[in-house]
């Protein structure tokens, strides 16, 4: 499983990313090799995915491998409902994928990635420090 490059204000548009996976192609890269990007559009966004709460979930799903959001729930001794939310959230952002939930059969969460890479550089990469912006 591959880990999750998470960025804010950096906006790919599917140009970039079809030039990115042509260039896998190219150079013969298993498109599997190719970094998943998340992209939020500012820090007050970002830090609703890592929040305490969110990443309690995220590492108890990693430890606990549970079978149901319940589960889960209990592992992080939360409310249900709460944790219910709580992934819903992270399953919408994709960082967690749900498994079964058909025919009253609970849904298992599980994570769609080994880590999360965050990058926030705070200085413009196209620019050298110390320039005056165009």
């Amino acid at each position: 499983m591959p880990t999750l490059k998470v960025t804010v204000g950096e906006h790919e548009t599917l140009d970039d990313r079809t030039r990115r996976r042509i260039e896998a192609a190219q150079t013969g890269t298993d498109l599997e090799d190719v970094q998943p990007t998340l992209n939020f559009d500012s820090f007050a966004d970002l830090s609703r995915l890592l929040s305490p709460k969110n990443l309690e979930l995220l590492e108890a799903i990693a430890q606990t491998e549970p079978e149901s959001i319940r589960a889960v729930a209990d592992a992080v001794d939360r409310d249900y409902k709460q944790v219910h939310q709580n992934c819903s959230e992270l399953a919408d952002i994709g960082v967690i994928e749900f498994e079964g939930g058909g025919a009253g059969r609970a849904k298992k969460p599980i994570l769609a990635y080994d880590g999360l890479e965050i990058d926030i550089p705070f200085v413009d990469s196209d620019r050298t420090v110390g320039t005056a912006a165009p």
